[in-house]
């Protein structure tokens, strides 16, 4: 049997297209029997929002190892968590779990390595965009990350806190990213992040105007590795 999968969720939409794409990549790889036990825990979304805003980090990783206790004991033998921003707490989080964590940074990096990319743009929260959740890991394998513009990461912003963290999508919306897309290619990205769990309501790698890199998809995928052996 496959390793029980376990997700600390931050927002719900993030975690429910994790959810989704885990047993979607089970199934191309698995068939459709074998597939992994998966449980979810939350603590709740305002927690970690009303943390972050107080740059208190500890807390966040505090709020990452209840999730991580809470899935030990339902029989997790590892767990992830489906949120970009999040990901700077696990290392504060991982001494104290009693269960291994699986980051979507290193997930990533390893896609755009492995493709080869120097330039890669990158969509997201404005706290993702312009601080180090992905810059520094892939700067330290020589790819250099392009942020959107103050004007278009504003306006990412918005639209994943007021939309699409309530699974609101317009088509507004995702002609606004797309364009921010366009723009990302033309100063040089030849593939983009999509640095955000919800992102993929709006755009994904089929629909992206260059390759795009879907954190929560790869992380689904990983964690089913993982889980497979």
């Amino acid at each position: 049997m496959p390793k029980h999968i376990g997700i600390a969720a931050v927002s719900p939409e993030g975690a429910a297209l994790c959810y989704r794409d885990i047993f979607r990549y089970a199934g191309e790889v698995l068939g459709e029997t074998g597939h992994p036990i998966v449980t979810i825990h939350n603590e709740p979304f305002e927690s970690y929002l009303a943390a972050v805003q107080r740059d208190d980090w500890h807390a966040v990783g505090e709020l990452l190892i209840k999730s991580a206790e809470v899935l030990a004991k339902a029989g997790a033998a590892f767990c992830i968590t489906p949120d970009n921003l999040m990901q700077h707490a696990v290392q504060l989080a991982e001494p104290r779990s009693p269960i291994p964590w699986l980051t979507m940074t290193d997930l990533v990096a390893e896609a755009i390595t492995t493709d080869k990319r120097k330039t890669v743009g990158i969509i997201g929260t404005k706290m993702v965009c312009f601080g180090s959740t992905y810059q520094t890991v892939l700067g330290l394998k020589g790819v250099k990350v392009i942020a959107p513009n103050e004007a278009d990461a504003d306006a990412i912003n918005r639209i994943i806190f007021d939309e699409l963290v309530h699974g609101v999508v317009t088509d507004t919306s995702r002609d606004l990213v797309f364009a921010v897309v366009r723009r990302l290619a033309e100063r040089g990205a030849e593939g983009v992040i999509l640095g955000s769990s919800e992102t993929p309501l709006l755009i994904d790698e089929v629909t992206s105007p260059i390759p795009a890199y879907d954190a929560t998809a790869l992380l689904a995928e990983g964690a089913v590795r993982r889980a497979v052996g």
